[in-house]
C-alpha cells in the first residue's frame, strides 16, 4: 500500500490542522457546551467522504452522527464519540485546553486522546483509501455519539430503534493505545461500571447562613456518618467488601494470557505519578485490575463546594462512588449487594441513587476483526500487538456489540502518558500517523480474511 502511505504523507499537514480544528471546538456533554456544533462538524466531515450522514436524536439525547459508505461481503462498524470531559486552565493545564498546542512531538488539547484523534484518523484513512483506490473493499458504518462521557444513557434506545443501522461483522471500538513497551495494545472487551450517589439528609432544612450564630450546622456530622459507611465498603487491600458479592472465577486460559502481558508496577508508578498498593507483582496487579471488581470513592462532601459564593447552612452530605465490574458481574447484582450491605451495617438512612450503569463485554481473540487488526499491526509497526482480554475502563460495548453479536476490538492513538480525562491531555504525532496508515490495512485485511 505504498501509494496509500504516500497520499497520507502528502496530506500530513492538512490532516494535522484538521485535528487541531476539531479540538478547538468544545463539546462537553456534561454541560452541553458546543455539542450541536461539534455534531454538525463531524457530519460535514463524513459528507466530504461522499457519505450521506444523518443526525439522529433519541428523546432528548445529543445527536448521534451516522453514516454509511462502501459495499462488500463484510461490514465494519466504526464506533466513536465526539463529546469530551470538562476542562479549565485552572485545573493544571499549561495552556487553554481548547487551544491546541504542538510541543515536543505531541499535540496537547482536551479531547485529543479521548476521542477526537481516534475519530478523525479513521475518517481520514477512509478518505485516503477512497482517493487512492477509488472504492472501499467493504461496507463501513460510522456511529459517533455525543454521550459517551456521561454514560451513554440513550444508546440502548438508539440500538433498539435503529438496530438495522448497526448490523456488522466486526467493530473497531472508540479507544486504543500503545503500551509501555511501545507495542499497540488490543483490548477484546471492557469492564462494566455502576456509578452511584450516596446521600444522607439532616432533619432540618437548609438555611441562610445568617442564622449560623444560633442554628446547629450538621455538615460535619453528616459527612462523618457518610465517611463511616464508605469505610465499610472496602477491605484493607482495597477490594469491595459488599456482603455476599463474589468475584467470578479466573480460567486457566485467562491466567496464561496474563503471563504474556508486559506490566511493571514500578514503571506505572513513575509514569503516572501514583502509588500502587504494596507487594503486587505484574501478574497480580493485572489480575486485580482486569478480573476483579473495584470500589472507588470519586468524591465526598457536605454543603456547597461549587464555584463562587453560596451562603447556606447545609442539610445534606453526598458521596459519589463507582464500581468497575469484570465479565460475569452485572450492575443490578452489585447494586443489590450494596443496598443489603448498608442495611446490614446499620446505615439504613443513607439513600442510594444510580447515576450510570454499563455491563461488561468480552470477545474472542479468534474473531475475524481481531485477526485483521493483528495482521495490520504486524505490517505497519513491525511487532506483535499485546492482547488484553479486557480494558480496565468501561463503555457501552455490551449494548452496542455484545447483544448484537458484533465482535469488537480497540485500536487507537493513546499511550501511557496521554493524560486522558486529566490536565494536559495529549497524543504523540508519530502515533497518530502510524495509526492512520495502519487503519487502511485494517480495512484491507478485514475485507479479505476468511471466517
Amino acid at each position: 500500500m505504498e501509494a496509500f502511505d504516500q497520499y497520507i504523507e502528502k496530506h500530513r499537514k492538512s490532516y494535522l490542522e484538521e485535528l487541531r480544528r476539531f479540538c478547538r471546538q468544545p463539546s462537553i456533554s456534561n454541560t452541553g457546551k458546543g455539542m450541536q456544533a461539534m455534531a454538525e462538524m463531524v457530519a460535514e466531515r463524513l459528507s466530504g467522504l461522499g457519505a450521506e450522514p444523518r443526525l439522529i436524536t433519541v428523546g432528548d439525547s445529543y445527536p448521534y452522527v451516522y453514516a454509511e459508505i462502501g459495499e462488500g461481503r463484510r461490514t465494519l462498524l466504526i464506533y466513536n464519540h465526539y463529546d469530551v470531559q470538562p476542562a479549565h486552565r485552572e485545573d493544571g493545564w499549561a495552556h487553554d485546553p481548547f487551544d491546541p498546542v504542538i510541543q515536543n512531538g505531541r499535540l496537547y488539547a482536551r479531547g485529543v486522546a479521548d476521542n477526537k484523534a481516534n475519530l478523525l484518523f479513521r475518517i481520514q484513512s477512509v478518505e485516503a483509501y477512497l482517493a487512492v483506490y477509488g472504492r472501499l473493499p467493504l461496507r463501513v458504518r460510522f456511529l459517533i455519539e455525543g454521550e459517551e462521557e456521561i454514560g451513554s444513557p440513550h444508546l440502548p434506545r438508539f440500538v433498539e430503534s435503529y438496530a438495522d443501522l448497526i448490523q456488522a461483522d466486526g467493530c473497531i471500538w472508540e479507544s486504543g493505545r500503545t503500551g509501555h513497551n511501545g507495542n499497540p495494545v488490543l483490548h477484546l472487551g471492557l469492564r462494566g461500571i455502576l456509578y452511584v450517589e450516596l446521600s444522607i439528609q439532616a432533619d432540618q432544612r437548609g438555611m441562610h447562613s445568617s442564622w449560623a450564630n444560633i442554628v446547629e450546622n450538621p455538615a460535619l456530622p453528616l459527612e462523618e456518618r457518610l465517611r463511616q459507611a464508605l469505610q465499610t465498603l472496602m477491605d484493607e487491600e482495597g477490594r469491595p467488601a459488599l456482603n455476599g458479592l463474589e468475584t467470578p472465577p479466573l480460567s486457566q486460559e485467562d491466567l496464561a494470557l496474563l503471563e504474556t502481558i508486559p506490566f511493571d508496577p514500578a514503571t506505572v508508578q513513575v509514569e503516572h505519578g501514583v502509588t500502587l498498593r504494596p507487594g503486587l507483582s505484574g501478574v497480580e496487579a493485572l489480575r486485580r485490575v482486569l478480573f476483579e471488581p473495584s470500589c472507588n470513592i470519586c468524591g465526598l462532601g457536605a454543603g456547597y463546594t461549587g464555584p463562587g459564593i453560596k451562603t447556606v447552612i447545609p442539610n445534606r452530605a453526598v458521596a459519589k462512588v463507582d464500581f468497575r465490574l469484570p465479565f460475569g458481574l452485572t450492575p443490578d447484582e452489585v447494586e443489590i449487594h450494596l443496598r443489603r450491605h448498608l442495611q446490614a451495617h446499620g446505615f439504613e438512612e443513607i439513600q442510594i441513587r444510580r447515576l450510570a450503569a454499563l455491563h461488561p463485554a468480552r470477545f474472542s481473540p479468534n474473531a475475524a476483526i481481531v485477526r485483521a487488526v493483528r495482521e495490520a499491526v504486524r505490517t505497519v509497526y513491525g511487532v506483535e500487538p499485546t492482547i488484553y482480554p479486557l480494558m480496565p475502563a468501561s463503555g457501552p460495548m455490551y449494548t452496542l456489540c455484545q447483544v448484537q453479536d458484533i465482535p469488537a476490538v480497540t485500536f487507537g492513538t493513546g499511550y501511557p502518558g496521554d493524560n486522558t480525562h486529566a490536565a494536559n491531555e495529549n497524543i504523540r504525532l508519530k502515533d497518530y500517523f502510524r495509526a492512520l496508515r495502519c487503519f487502511g490495512r485494517i480495512l484491507d485485511r478485514f475485507a479479505s480474511l476468511e471466517d
